[in-house]
């Protein structure tokens, strides 16, 4: 039996479920580019910026933020673009930045939870509504009906099932990845605010030690 024929087999309810196989493939793969265009070296990063802003060259850390891809170096440049503005000024700068970045990383996210939640259950209704026509198969020959008839029936019903079982699984682990991913770059970004803050700190703690 050819997978096609093995879809049809499966009644209407494989229409939905096909669809959310789709989606989930669509998701992780568009995800997947996403973040890989996120991510970079945020400890070596962070650290070639410390050491430009150690030596007063903010122009050029900027520019460093400008020309380097992903959330940790735009969440940076946010803070430097505001390092002569007061300390409440620059920590609710970096925290709209964030608020406005996480969104962005957890895009379809909930898309892929929802998959992974609702694809069981419609193959579980195909399940039921295929046993429920087999039963009203066997009422209407009056139980006169051979076990290949009825295994037949049964084996059609349990197709829905595994359908759902094929999507829910690759959307769940999926779904967990990609999320581990973002926890990841938000731990990056959160480490490089903090260490921003700090250098910023220092080095006006510096300038009016001097004035």
């Amino acid at each position: 039996m050819t997978l096609w024929q093995f879809t049809i087999h499966g009644g209407y309810l494989m229409i939905p479920i096909i669809i959310c196989g789709a989606l989930t493939l669509a998701v992780i793969i568009e995800r997947l580019i996403a973040l890989r265009k996120s991510e970079i070296d945020a400890e070596k990063f962070v650290g070639a910026i410390e050491e430009k802003m150690k030596r007063r060259k903010i122009k050029e850390a900027i520019e460093m933020c400008e020309s380097t891809p992903g959330p940790v170096a735009q969440l940076v440049y946010k803070a430097l673009i505001k390092s002569d503005r007061p300390p409440d000024v620059i920590k609710e700068t970096i925290e709209d930045e964030a608020n406005q970045i996480i969104p962005y990383l957890e895009k379809y996210l909930g898309v892929l939870a929802t998959i992974a939640t609702i694809a069981p259950l419609l193959g579980l209704l195909g399940t039921v509504t295929g046993l429920i026509k087999a039963f009203m198969v066997i009422e209407a020959k009056a139980g006169l009906v051979n076990p290949g008839d009825l295994a037949r029936g049964i084996w059609e019903a349990l197709i829905t099932t595994v359908g759902g079982l094929v999507v829910s699984i690759p959307a769940y682990l999926g779904y967990n990845y990609l999320v581990a991913r973002v926890n990841g770059l938000i731990y990056d970004m959160e480490r490089a605010a903090s260490k921003i803050m700090d250098i910023l700190f220092f080095l006006r703690s510096e300038e009016e030690d001097i004035r």
